[in-house]
């Protein structure tokens, strides 16, 4: 590996595995946060806290789309790294004021509005952050390797998750429940800090990628298309790419971060319990990111990622009425868990190459990020309060399922259909 591609590729992949540290610790502790913001007199606050904790959890979402546009157009104008700098930035001290906020029980009526803006500004550099590291990573990748460059995207997604999950594991087990939820959930945010530093000074140092300084010193036809794609062709490659990726947002959502919380408030499993079933998810999604990525290279985006989606579709009801059952073997659970992160693996690996080949360079950052920022804001950001307002009103507990399983069902769809981004790469 060049000495430029191994420095980009730790680069472009810090700062996506702070933002997925940061949005785990917060699904995570999504019970705790409900207590503390939403609750009001400091319990549990029970559904109503919890679907006001992902309500504010899915408004950062929505803001992703803005963040992609802007810092897209960063990055497609002055290049990859100063948009990955500003972005680290912003998601660095959005990260650390949440761990400084004052509580319900302290500020009153005004701490959820506080913690729903630093979300905001969290969602503002996430949209950012996804455009340029992928954009990087693939752009520095040698030929033929785009797709498991592109995949160490998403096995920083897996590792953030899982980081997330082991901390806040680690402070139940250490703290209880009582200290957890008094100040130990401070902690996850607070680390951001440290982390966020380490990971700027990484991007500073970092030089442009090959590809954006050759056009950019080339002149506006040094990619072989136009310096700006018609606008009718943006929105047609951007519907596509959301289409594509929404099966990939919506289960993993499900199965990667809502999971804790939806086992605690609806099967009744212990804090602890639920952060186990899903590290036990988090880990088959990183075993299978990387080699879906690698094969994608061999075989073509699309393919991998529909079988992926199929997968989901197939596992999505086993796999809850597994993990419902006060009978079932432990050893089955763990399998049905493992199953299931690596069916979302297999979509999430070749899914930042197939996106940044649906783009031309002059544009790739703003069109890459766009089709996964809106993605999310639907399908991810608003997972755990579609899961958890629908369980409330109808009672059904199989609806994580339907919710997997119709989203990737439509990515199946849309993967199978001609269109750009889903060949074997060949430089």
């Amino acid at each position: 590996m060049r000495p430029e591609a191994r420095r980009a590729l730790l680069a472009g992949s810090v700062g996506n595995f702070i933002e997925w540290y940061e949005f785990g610790a917060y699904g995570y502790m999504a019970t705790v946060i409900a207590a503390n913001f939403f609750g009001g007199d400091g319990t549990t606050g029970g559904a109503e806290g919890l679907i006001r904790t992902y309500a504010s959890f899915a408004l950062a979402f929505f803001f992703r789309p803005v963040g992609a546009a802007l810092f897209g157009r960063v990055g497609d104008r002055l290049g990859r790294r100063p948009a990955l700098v500003l972005a680290l930035a912003l998601m660095t001290g959005a990260t650390t004021l949440i761990g400084l906020l004052p509580t319900y029980a302290t500020l009153g009526a005004a701490a959820p509005w506080l913690l729903t803006g630093a979300r905001v500004l969290q969602g503002l550099s996430a949209g950012g952050e996804f455009g340029g590291a992928v954009s990087l990573l693939t752009e520095n990748a040698p030929p033929g390797r785009r797709g498991l460059y592109g995949a160490w995207q998403s096995c920083t997604v897996a590792l953030g998750l899982l980081a997330g999950a082991g901390l806040a594991a680690a402070l139940a087990a250490v703290l209880g429940p009582d200290a957890l939820t008094t100040w130990g959930w401070r902690v996850p945010f607070l680390l951001a800090l440290p982390l966020g530093a380490v990971a700027l000074w990484s991007r500073l140092t970092l030089e442009e990628s090959p590809e954006f300084r050759r056009i950019a010193t080339a002149g506006p036809a040094a990619d072989g298309v136009p310096e700006e794609l018609p606008r009718p062709l943006r929105a047609v490659a951007i519907g596509i790419g959301i289409g594509r990726i929404m099966g990939w947002a919506a289960a993993g959502y499900t199965f990667l971060v809502v999971l804790p919380a939806y086992l605690q408030h609806t099967v009744g499993t212990t804090f602890q319990q639920a952060l186990t079933a899903t590290a036990l998810a988090n880990l088959g999604f990183a075993a299978a990111v990387l080699p879906a990525g690698a094969l994608s290279d061999r075989v073509g985006r699309r393919p991998v990622m529909a079988a992926g989606a199929a997968l989901v579709v197939l596992l999505a009801f086993p796999l809850l009425t597994l993990l419902q059952s006060a009978t079932a073997p432990t050893a089955a659970k763990a399998a049905a868990l493992l199953l299931a992160g690596a069916a979302v693996g297999a979509m999430a690996g070749p899914g930042p190459a197939m996106l940044a080949e649906m783009f031309p360079s002059r544009v790739r950052c703003t069109g890459l990020g766009l089709s996964y920022a809106l993605a999310n804001a639907v399908f991810s950001g608003c997972a755990g309060l579609i899961v958890t307002e629908l369980v409330e009103r109808t009672g059904n507990t199989g609806i994580p399922a339907y919710y997997a399983a119709v989203t990737c069902a439509i990515s199946a769809v849309a993967l199978l259909a001609p269109g750009g981004g889903g060949a074997p790469a060949r430089g």
